[in-house]
Order: structure tokens, then sequence, then C-alpha cells
């Protein structure tokens, strides 16, 4: 079998939507910066605002996932990546992650410490459509069946925190911050 490669730079790609939701985001962070902040704190906010995006998109279109005889390689965009031994990996699996954007797809293995890696740039979503996911997710599991042996595999008990959307992980997230800014608020009044 011929070594899979899956690459961000192939996948994600910025469009004249993601650029315009980008400079509508920064021109209301601007203006209640300015008002807020003058314009030194404007221009710091800015800047550190261009410089998260600016690693979040590099650090998406560097990420990439390689499966081959070794096993598989992932490398999330920062150095060279990190090698798990067929031996290593107990199951192969696509976790699908429902939003009021659409259904996400994305492959991830199973390790024998049971901790779960997802692949980077083998995804499917409505926003990164990937026609061949399927074709490409069962070439992953071909590999991963013709490198391990069968008493080795085993489907990993549910975790509690995987029956979370992601909206209810905003709706938590957000409760927190508001309690702690009251804490906060609290502890200085």
């Amino acid at each position: 079998m011929n070594e899979l490669s899956f690459r961000g730079k192939d996948r994600y790609r910025l469009s004249w939507p993601h650029f315009g939701g980008l400079g509508l985001l920064l021109v209301v962070e601007g203006v209640f910066a300015f008002i807020r902040l003058g314009a030194v704190g404007f221009c710091c906010l800015l800047a550190g605002t261009a410089l998260l995006v600016g690693l979040g998109i590099s650090m998406a279109r560097r990420s990439w996932t390689t499966v081959g005889a070794a096993g598989v390689t992932i490398c999330w965009g920062i150095g060279r990546g990190r090698t798990y031994s067929w031996q290593e990996i107990r199951w192969v699996d696509v976790r699908e992650t429902k939003s009021q954007y659409g259904t996400s797809l994305s492959a991830r293995i199973t390790l024998a410490n049971g901790r779960r890696r997802s692949l980077p740039a083998l995804q499917h979503s409505s926003q990164y459509p990937d026609p061949d996911f399927d074709v490409d997710f069962r070439q992953v599991v071909d590999w991963w069946k013709l490198n391990t042996d069968p008493a080795a595999r085993f489907e990993p008990p549910k975790r509690w925190w995987s029956r979370l959307t992601p909206t209810a992980v905003g709706f938590i997230l957000g409760l927190l911050i508001t309690v702690v800014i009251v804490l906060v608020v609290i502890a200085m009044g």
C-alpha cells in the first residue's frame, strides 16, 4: 500500500467570506478598543489580534497527517510531528460534531493509554468540504487493520465529555467566565 498524506495547505483555503468576517470583526473590535483604550491601546489590541489570527491560520495550513508502515504521524503545524506506531493504536473512528453551522467529521485514533488524537487535515465540514473523506478514512482503516493484530483492537468506552456539544461547552465556559468576573469585581469592591 502507498503511504497516505493529508496536508492542511491542500485543505484549508481562505475565501472572501472568511476575509469579510475577519475584517468585520477587526472593525468592531477596533471601534470599541479606540473608544475605551485610546490610540495606543487600539494599536496594541489590533496587533495582538492580527498576531493570533495569523498564528492560527499558519498552524492550520502547516498541519498534516501521514499514514504509512511506521504508523500515523501527526503534526499540528509546529515542529516535525509525532509518530504513533501501529502497536500503540487501538481504534480508528470518526468523531461527528453537530453545530448550528452543520455537521463536522474528524478522523481520530485512540491510543493504548486511552488518549484520542484527531488527524489534522483528515476532516470534513460544510465550511471545508472533502468529497473524498470517506475513501480517505477507509484507507486509514485498511492500513490499521493490515498492521495490527485483531486481538489488539478494541473500541474505547464512551466518555461523558464526548457527548458535550460545542454549544454546551460554550455555555459552560461563558458561565465560568461570568462567575470569575463577578468574583473579581466583588473582591475589588
